[in-house]
C-alpha cells in the first residue's frame, strides 16, 4: 500500500467484497456520514462509453456484435466471453485496468478537498493494482452461499453464472487474510448504519480528524 500523501490525502479506505456481498450498501452508509465514495465499477463503464478509444479497441478485437444499437457496449455479452476464456480476460484487463486506474485517481483527487478520508469502492481491489492506491482495506464479507443467493435475486443470473464469477476472483479466504477490517454483512441490514459509524470513528481517528 502506498503512502496516501502521494495523492495529498490523509486516508483512502479501499472498500471491497465479492459479488452479492453488499459492499454498495455499506458504501451508502459511509456516504450518509458525509464521506465521498469513488466507484471503480462506474469507472469501468466510463472508460468504455461511446466515443472512447477503449470501446473502439474492444469492437476491433471482439467484433461489432458486441456493440449495441445505441452505440454502447453489450457488457453482458462481453462478460460471457471473458469468463469463458482466460486469455480474452487477460487481453481486456490489459486494455482497461490502466485507464480505470487513471480515472479513479482523477476522481479521488477531486473528492479529497472536503472529506477527512475517501472510500474507493472496488470489487477487484486485490485482483488489480487498485490496492496500491489505498492506505487501509475494509472487506465486506458474507458466506459464498449467501453471495449466490443475493446476486441471483438481484441480477437475474443463474447460480452457475454467479459461481463462475466468484471462481474467477480471489478466494474469500485470501481476501480475509489481506483485509485490515472485515465487515460481516450476513447480519441484518438494520445493523449496518451503527457498525459503519463505529468504523467511521476509527477512520477519523486514523486521519487525525
Amino acid at each position: 500500500m502506498v503512502e496516501t500523501s502521494s495523492i495529498n490525502t490523509p486516508l483512502i479506505v479501499g472498500l471491497t467484497g465479492g459479488i452479492g456481498s453488499g459492499k454498495s450498501t455499506v458504501a451508502k452508509a459511509f456516504k450518509a456520514l458525509g464521506i465521498d465514495s469513488v466507484d471503480a465499477d462506474y469507472a469501468s463503464r466510463a472508460v468504455v462509453e461511446p466515443g472512447m478509444p477503449a470501446l473502439k479497441a474492444i469492437e476491433e478485437h471482439f467484433g461489432p456484435e458486441l456493440i449495441l444499437a445505441d452505440g454502447g457496449l453489450d457488457r453482458a455479452a462481453l462478460r460471457s466471453i471473458i469468463f469463458a476464456d482466460a486469455q480474452q480476460k487477460v487481453w481486456l484487463e490489459t486494455l482497461l485496468h490502466p485507464l480505470i486506474r487513471d480515472w479513479i485517481l482523477a476522481q479521488l483527487q477531486a473528492s479529497l478537498a472536503d472529506c477527512p478520508y475517501v472510500i474507493l469502492e472496488s470489487p477487484l481491489l486485490f485482483e488489480t493494482d487498485q490496492h496500491q492506491l489505498v492506505s487501509t482495506v475494509l472487506l465486506v464479507d458474507v458466506p459464498v452461499a449467501l453471495q449466490i443467493e443475493r446476486a441471483t435475486a438481484r441480477d437475474g443470473n443463474t447460480p452457475e453464472q454467479i459461481q463462475r464469477i466468484i471462481d474467477a476472483q480471489m478466494s474469500r479466504e485470501d481476501k480475509r487474510s489481506k483485509a485490515d477490517f472485515v465487515f460481516d454483512n450476513s447480519m441484518g441490514e438494520d445493523s449496518i448504519a451503527s457498525r459503519v459509524l463505529q468504523l467511521h470513528q476509527q477512520f477519523l481517528a486514523v486521519a487525525g480528524k
